[in-house]
């Protein structure tokens, strides 16, 4: 049972919550799956960010039974610039089971949604709350600073075993009658109240309560540790055209952007590789390159993934003839023209080149 300072605490939200809360198409319905697909949108990604591509995908699949439906190629291009690709992919692979096995009904408490697949404790939580009342806590970033801080605790967010300590308390918080509401506001007062760098605390309705105000350690709390330096990979990319197609290929499993197409890679330990040192990796892939039609790189594109810090330059060579059906089976590439190419998923980094190389220009 709450204890009056923290039914104090769940009345300030709700009342905050509803002078301040954003418009969010989310947040006007009870509809399951719409909510299950804005917050698998929203993990990792900002609203401004999100939004279009949640609009995007309740367009396209009006229902989990259309998106099931849906090719995994066509969900992946939808989802492209999103990045975390594996979210998109356990959501495909999530609405097929709810399709298959419940029916086109998403489970409706918190315990076995847990059984989905791509649906964790976070995500189970929100379906539950906002869909169907359920009386449980939803735990995210915005709310473990706003605990952290309100209620002094200095537990690692970062620490898996420090969940249960931010659980057992969001529990306890969330008022009977209203936990789509509370769950909600406490999501958004950490949005766009208690941020992460500069909260507004001066205008806080939690100011007297706040232990991390009143003991100078708003930046001190939430406590996280570091994550691990991202390590450094440096892509080459050969580009390869003929007659106006292209060869791509689609990446596999057990590496980064699974399902995505991109050009013929040779990964490397140097960021800086003569152009003849490409020679040897391209003679053993069967490719018959001429490395004077090699068009050196115009510029290094980066991109920094949760652990992983890619450079990546982009050889192009027009072919004098098309790749014989061995190498092609050897390689798995194959030809695309630039219309197919636009319709592929891709990662951000590939689409980039494109874009600048002028090989898609997007109308």
């Amino acid at each position: 049972m709450a204890t009056p300072e923290q039914a104090h605490f769940a009345g300030t939200l709700l009342r905050w919550y509803g002078q301040h809360k954003r418009a969010l198409p989310w947040r006007d319905t009870t509809n399951p799956y719409h909510i299950w697909l804005s917050e698998v949108i929203l993990q990792q990604t900002r609203v401004a960010q999100g939004l279009p591509y949640y609009l995007k995908f309740v367009e396209m699949y009006p229902t989990v039974q259309q998106l099931a439906a849906a090719p995994e190629d066509e969900v992946l291009r939808l989802w492209q610039g999103l990045g975390y690709y594996s979210r998109a992919r356990n959501m495909h692979h999530t609405a097929k089971i709810v399709t298959d096995l419940y029916g086109g009904r998403f489970p409706d408490n918190y315990a076995e949604l847990l059984h989905l697949k791509g649906v964790g404790s976070y995500t189970a939580a929100a379906i539950a709350a906002f869909a169907f009342k359920e009386r449980v806590a939803v735990l995210d970033g915005n709310v473990f600073r706003v605990l952290a801080r309100v209620f002094g605790l200095s537990d690692d967010i970062a620490a898996p075993a420090s969940r249960k300590v931010f659980q057992q308390l969001a529990d306890t918080l969330v008022p009977p009658d209203a936990p789509d509401i509370y769950n909600q506001a406490i999501m958004e007062f950490g949005a766009i109240q208690c941020t992460p760098v500069m909260p507004d605390c001066l205008f806080c309705p939690l100011q007297q309560s706040c232990f991390a105000f009143n003991h100078g350690m708003v930046q001190e709390l939430p406590v996280k540790a570091k994550a691990k330096a991202a390590r450094p990979r440096y892509f080459h990319y050969i580009v390869l055209e003929h007659e106006g197609r292209f060869y791509l290929r689609k990446r596999l499993e057990g590496d980064i952007w699974q399902g995505l197409y991109d050009f013929y890679l040779y990964e490397s330990p140097d960021k800086n590789l003569p152009m003849e040192a490409l020679l040897p990796e391209l003679q053993q892939a069967g490719l018959e390159v001429d490395l004077s039609q090699l068009q050196a790189p115009q510029k290094e594109y980066k991109h920094v993934l949760s652990h992983q810090k890619i450079t990546a330059r982009f050889y192009r060579i027009k072919l004098k003839k098309r790749l014989k059906d061995e190498v092609l089976q050897e390689t798995r590439l194959a030809p695309f023209t630039v219309h197919e190419i636009e319709e592929l998923p891709k990662p951000i980094l590939i689409n980039s080149y494109l874009k600048d190389a002028k090989i898609l220009v997007y109308l």
